[in-house]
């Protein structure tokens, strides 16, 4: 799987949200492109991830 640019081997099948947990996500302040399309956050826990997939994860930083 390619995440961000870099290939993520995926150990076991699980879904976006375990991936994203796992990886210390905060998934109240990321978008997520999974092959091109936004998942809405509530999606999360029923998309299974597959090793052909590739996301993008953006972060929300506050500024100004």
């Amino acid at each position: 799987m390619k995440v961000n640019g870099s290939i993520i081997a995926l150990v076991d099948k699980q879904s976006l949200l375990d991936f994203l947990e796992g990886n210390k996500y905060d998934i109240m302040k990321i978008a997520v492109e999974r092959n091109g399309e936004i998942v809405p956050r509530e999606a999360y826990r029923n998309v299974m991830l597959k090793d052909e997939d590739t996301l993008e994860i953006v972060s929300f930083v506050g500024g100004g």
